[in-house]
């Protein structure tokens, strides 16, 4: 099995009330990921102030183990349990992936990245400020801007539409594959794969 293992974080609010919205889009991939690799629930881990689960996805180099987890603080505290998870789990910035709503980006659309800014993020700039840097890779799940006047935070806060909740699911697999790409392939031949345009 390597010996780095990789940590994914999916980025949300917790609690029941924001289980459905759009700003838990991070925290859907993560557990759908646990399920595709049959990790089980992710568990309580009070030291870390996150939810933790360990599993381990294979191709023909081997076994490589994966550490799913969300913070248990609100999105815009993420930056606190991620360094306490880094810190513990000694994982190095090219094996961090954060998966995260964007709001730049059409609902339906992945894009795949290693840095870059946070673009208006409260979680990622809370990640990067806590970590000293933004050299980890990013999964970033497209949910659109709003169509109406509607403010930003209330909008993201808010449930997927009816017509977003049908595709929903097929995003979130999607997303979780994309994970076990970069994993399993690298961050270049992920993009290659997810970026490409569908006939």
């Amino acid at each position: 099995m390597s010996d780095a293992p990789w940590l994914v974080i999916g980025l949300g609010n917790p609690g029941p009330e924001h289980a459905g919205t759009r700003h838990n889009a991070g925290r859907m991939v993560v557990e759908r990921l646990a399920d595709d690799l049959n990790a089980g629930a992710l568990r309580r881990e009070r030291r870390l102030n996150a939810s933790v689960a360990t599993a381990v996805a294979t191709d023909t180099a081997g076994p490589h183990r994966m550490l799913l987890a969300e913070p248990g603080s609100y999105m815009n505290l993420s930056g606190g349990p991620v360094a306490a998870l880094v810190g513990y789990y000694h994982v190095r910035p090219d094996h961090l992936i954060v998966v995260h709503d964007d709001l730049d980006l059409p609902f339906g659309t992945l894009r795949l990245k290693r840095g870059g800014g946070h673009g208006g993020h409260n979680g990622l700039r809370d990640i990067i400020a806590a970590l000293k840097t933004p050299d980890f890779l990013r999964v970033r799940v497209g949910i659109d801007r709003p169509h109406t006047r509607q403010p930003v935070a209330d909008y993201v806060l808010r449930p997927f539409t009816t017509v977003e909740r049908r595709e929903l699911p097929m995003l979130v697999s999607d997303a979780a594959d994309a994970v076990q790409a970069i994993a399993l392939d690298g961050l270049e031949a992920a993009q290659r794969r997810v970026h490409a345009p569908r006939s």
